[in-house]
């Protein structure tokens, strides 16, 4: 299921990346990669600003719908 689908304050993993190279590389250095824990701090649509490894990262509905959960 897409990360777009967790609810405000939820925590998750990250099961799959469903993008293209440089698209995978872009987010695992915003820390997002396999297996890492993310928290939903606000839900804006399909937008979102998540809590990854301490830091907090804005995210569009491009790349939102592509992190499986």
């Amino acid at each position: 299921m897409p990360l777009t689908f967790a609810q405000q304050g939820e925590t998750t993993y990250i099961k799959r990346i469903t993008a293209k190279e440089d698209a995978k590389r872009y987010l695992a250095g915003l820390g997002l990669v396999e297996g890492a824990a993310v928290t939903v701090v606000s839900h804006h649509g399909e937008d979102m600003i998540l809590n990854v490894k301490g830091a907090r990262v804005a995210l569009g509905r491009n790349y939102t719908k592509r992190i499986m959960i």
